[in-house]
């Protein structure tokens, strides 16, 4: 009855466009009876029906290869392409269109077969779960598959990317967030436990710990590596492919998700066999191991299609809205919001959204044991909008309703499911670096060595100050024997530092330095850099190796702590909360830790950075709100810190060894694939082997309680 009713209302919906536009017509040069083009109608409705639900999923599976805004375009060309064709099988050739007619002909149509089902299931919510659910079910049947029917519970992590626990608890008490909500009120169903980043706080380093084990040496978002002379950044396809590489190698397993696991829309695979929209996947080649195909498991509905297509356009009409508003309302602190960040808005609050939770969907229906999906739709607003803007919380309101469908769906599938929510860091607002002192932090470090800067950063106070330091410094280092990286003429080398930045973390490197560069070695070649940073009101400390003491922290006034004594709140670190110390300390070890790690200065009172990027509500460093995520848990699993633990839960590999605890409690222990000896049979990108001889019997999980560590820094008993 359904498909009936669709079909009728689809053929009025084409008698009454043929009626209002000039080049659509349903009857025959000499005119026919209303009974004739209402089943010339009917015909031409149906067919484009059949060819939608059996032409368009071939379509859309033969353009994955297609990047992901283009296809989105695509949308409304491949439907009214069909329509063409539907019209060109109507006996006697009573139907035809223009092109451009018939392209807004089949966006109408498949808008209105879209609603008229929407419609229809309207009281039933769980219509469209049962119809995917009937279908996952065919599929185990023809595959002979039990995909967990009948076994134990599946788990699900969902990650909210960029709310940190402050911005949910307020969230929560506005209520924005009703389903969620519902989960921790009175006689819920779980429980609400922060925890604490790394240093680098950014999905990253946060992500690759708590899918694969390890964030060792992933000291920023982006960061200069000496010894390959290359750039990483975590959100580069080439560059998340290797930092999963070394995690897999370091660790000896390939991830959380590699028993019958799914990983959608993240940075990494956690070893998973199901992919969409998979960063470091992207870069493999062939159609069948791209994470692209995801969106083939959304796209192939055209009516999904037309539907994310014209949100896509109203998401990019929303944004110009929004910061033109601002704009003319003077909103302070602001960034620029022109060029293609609309169009990247409205991919990641709109288009990843969607297939990432019509894949969730799928996987739950499946029955597959672990899920995890990231959505950022949230931390890509917050950039630009501030963390707790209207823009930014409207886009979380709308993650609650994701979350609830796909709470919803688990009520429809072959096993019960653990609903997980998590973020990987949250975001601390402030007015940019640039925006407050004129200049950027790489003006700054040129600035302090000597180097030229352009004219608008001379002309600041900050690159006046740092000029005339440098030239002071350069006539000091007259009077005294010529040394490394000082010329015979006193002035400083011109080799250009490498100065990357990371929300409120900048990192500098001296590429022609091998190895970490010590404090002699920049004083002897910049006498007055590290003082022009550590003195400069937007910062807040530097971390830099002394060949004499050690690992310094650096702050304002000549204040230079050894890194091995320093306590949280004391000195540069005032401040900046529990924790910090442990956090530089960690990151000093990192064999890419920069020459020069410098951190925006942090006012505790307003809880506002300066990031050295251009967004007002940035992550990637110490000070306030982005440090501190959160885990939503049900009652059912343990808790994820024990009763009587003071330390709370520190770092993302903490968490990571929690939802390992978790998935054993559910099904089991998680058994890691084989990782060989030799360098015969290396990991492959997704965590998974092929050995080419005997293998290396599987090492056991990852307890819940930190495993001791040897000398070399890795768990005793890790291959």
């Amino acid at each position: 009855m359904r498909v009936v009713t669709v079909w009728a209302v689809s053929t009025l919906t084409m008698l009454a466009l043929a009626g209002i536009l000039p080049d659509f017509r349903l009857q025959s040069s000499d005119g026919d009876s209303a009974t004739r083009t209402a089943m010339t109608a009917a015909w031409g409705a149906g067919a484009f029906g059949l060819l939608s639900a059996l032409v368009w999923p071939l379509l859309v599976r033969a353009l994955l290869l297609v990047p992901a805004l283009l296809l989105g375009l695509l949308v409304f060309f491949l439907n009214g392409s069909l329509l063409l064709v539907a019209l060109g099988l109507i006996p006697d050739g009573r139907g035809d269109a223009g092109p451009e007619t018939a392209v807004v002909v089949a966006a109408v149509m498949s808008a209105v077969a879209s609603a008229t089902s929407t419609a229809l299931a309207a009281g039933d919510e769980g219509a469209y779960p049962r119809r995917l659910s009937r279908a996952a079910g065919r599929r185990r049947r023809r595959s002979g598959e039990l995909c967990g029917e009948g076994g134990p519970p599946g788990t699900v992590f969902v990650q909210l990317d960029g709310v940190g626990h402050q911005v949910l608890v307020e969230a929560l008490a506005a209520g924005l967030l009703p389903h969620i909500a519902a989960w921790l009120g009175p006689g819920g169903t779980h429980r609400l436990t922060a925890w604490r980043t790394d240093w680098s706080s950014q999905t990253g380093a946060s992500q690759l710990a708590i899918l694969h084990g390890t964030n060792h040496d992933v000291p920023a978002f982006r960061w200069y590596e000496k010894d390959t002379g290359r750039t990483m950044v975590s959100n580069r396809p080439a560059s998340a492919v290797e930092l999963q590489r070394r995690a897999v190698r370091r660790t000896g397993d390939g991830g959380l998700l590699t028993v019958d696991g799914a990983s959608r829309g993240n940075l990494f695979s956690g070893g998973a066999d199901q992919l969409a929209l998979v960063l470091s996947m992207a870069a493999r080649r062939g159609r069948s191991n791209r994470s692209r195909a995801g969106y083939f498991a959304y796209f192939r509905d055209p009516a999904f299609a037309v539907r994310t297509a014209v949100s896509f356009a109203v998401e990019v009409g929303r944004e110009i809205c929004q910061s033109t508003r601002a704009r003319l309302r003077h909103v302070r602190p602001r960034v620029g919001r022109g060029g293609l960040y609309p169009m990247i808005r409205a991919f990641a609050t709109v288009v990843e959204r969607d297939v990432v939770v019509a894949a969730v969907m799928d996987d739950i229906l499946a029955g597959r044991a672990a899920v995890y999906a990231d959505f950022v739709a949230y931390d890509e607003v917050a950039h630009h909008s501030g963390p707790r803007s209207r823009d930014a919380l409207r886009v979380l309101a709308r993650l609650d309703r994701c979350v609830a469908t796909i709470a919803r769906t688990a009520g429809y599938a072959p096993r019960d499911y653990h609903l997980v929510l998590l973020s990987d860091h949250g975001q601390s607002a402030g007015e940019t670096f640039e925006s407050v002192y004129g200049l950027t932090l790489r003006d700054l470090v040129r600035a302090g060595c000597g180097l030229p800067v352009p004219r608008r950063a001379e002309r600041t106070r900050s690159g006046a100050e740092a000029r005339y330091a440098a030239r002071h410094a350069v006539r000091t280092a007259l009077h005294r024997p010529v040394g490394e990286g000082t010329t015979e003429e006193g002035a400083a080398a011109d080799t250009d530092p490498v100065v990357l930045a990371s929300g409120n973390l900048g990192l500098v490197s001296f590429p022609d330095v091998p190895g970490r560069m010590s404090r002699e070695q920049i004083d002897g070649r910049h006498p007055a850099l590290l003082r022009t940073l550590a003195d400069h009101p937007g910062i807040g400390f530097l971390l830099v190796r002394s060949e004499e003491h050690g690992a310094l922290v650096l702050g304002r006034g000549g204040a230079e702590v050894p890194l091995a004594g320093l306590a949280d709140g004391r000195g540069p670190l005032a401040g900046f909360g529990p924790g910090a110390a442990d956090a530089i300390r960690r990151t000093d070890t990192f064999p890419h830790a920069a020459d020069i790690m410098v951190n925006s200065v942090y006012d505790p009172d307003t809880g506002r950075v300066h990031a050295f990027e251009e967004q007002i509500g940035s992550h990637g460093g110490l000070g306030g709100e982005q440090s501190h995520a959160f885990l939503i848990s049900p009652r059912a699993l343990s808790p994820a810190v024990p009763a009587g633990d003071t330390t709370g839960l520190v770092g993302a590999e903490q968490v990571h060894r929690v939802l390992r605890r978790w998935l054993g409690e559910c099904t089991g222990p998680q058994v890691p694939l084989p990782v060989a000896r030799t360098g015969a049979d290396q990991p492959a990108a997704d965590g998974r082997t092929a050995p080419a001889g005997p293998a290396v019997p599987a090492v056991p999980a990852v307890p819940a309680v930190p495993a001791d560590r040897g000398e070399n820094g890795r768990p005793v008993g890790k291959q």
